[in-house]
């Protein structure tokens, strides 16, 4: 019964989500085809999904989302690689956090963009670039998040964990690390999204192979079409990589009080 209960549950909150998706895309292609929205910059709906189902079967079309999710997957994974552990370092020493807090206040707040010249200037126009601004932007939101967690432990379960004669080691691996992995989940979650946004930009502005650049060869081609359906692409990506990341956090974390209300 209860499982009946949630999978209608389930189909209402699907459907509810694509009634409005249908919605927005009717209207959109009814501005379109009335003249509400110039065809020259904007053709209708189903001209672009034509034009991403022709591109479906090109070669070229999955050689550039394939390399647009290579400088994905490479500037997360390093960005993960250098966040976590940094966070962790951080968040377990009042006196390190205080020490980097000024360094990590004024280097976070600046716009990976504005790093693009000294990112061709260093690493050149290829995947390098692009595997730089994404481990810069997408560092930044996972560290916090890790050094949040952290510092956002139960005390009482510390000082239960002290009580009963634990080391600091057995502390932080059996008391803190548990608290902090929801924050952690959230912070991969965020720098994922993060991360393809550098990637495609530095496709776009410094011209690294990908459907950035794609999106900028249609542009200049005056493939109007064929420009919304590779962002149309680009939007379907991120989806489904945060849907990813949310099934896999709801998976995980299946004990933890902020995921029993969306099972």
């Amino acid at each position: 019964m209860a499982h009946a209960l949630r999978t209608r549950r389930g189909l209402g909150r699907w459907a509810q989500t694509w009634a409005g998706v249908a919605t927005v895309l009717v209207l959109a292609e009814l501005a379109s085809r009335t003249g509400l929205l110039p065809q020259r910059y904007f053709p209708p709906v189903t001209e672009m999904f034509t034009a991403l189902f022709a591109a479906l079967g090109e070669p070229w079309f999955w050689l550039a989302t394939g390399q647009t999710l290579q400088g994905w997957v490479l500037g997360l994974g390093i960005a993960a690689l250098l966040a976590v552990p940094a966070g962790m370092l951080l968040g377990t020493s009042v006196v390190r956090y205080r020490a980097f807090r000024a360094v990590i206040e004024f280097l976070r707040p600046i716009p990976s963009v504005a790093l693009v010249p000294l990112a061709i200037l260093v690493y050149g126009a290829g995947l390098e670039s692009k595997v730089f601004l994404a481990v810069f932007a997408a560092f930044w939101p996972l560290l916090i998040q890790t050094l949040y967690g952290m510092q956002d432990v139960d005390p009482v379960a510390v000082d239960t964990a002290r009580a009963f004669r634990l080391t600091r080691a057995e502390r932080i691996t059996r008391v803190v690390l548990p608290g902090a992995v929801p924050y952690v989940a959230t912070g991969l979650r965020i720098s994922s999204s993060v991360a393809l946004i550098l990637a495609v930009t530095a496709e776009l502005v410094i011209g690294s192979p990908g459907l950035g650049r794609e999106i900028n060869a249609a542009r200049v081609g005056g493939a109007a079409d064929l420009l919304y359906a590779l962002i149309i692409v680009t939007g379907l990506i991120g989806w489904g990589l945060n849907s990813m990341f949310a099934a896999a956090e709801r998976r995980v974390l299946h004990w933890h009080p902020s995921q029993r209300g969306a099972r």
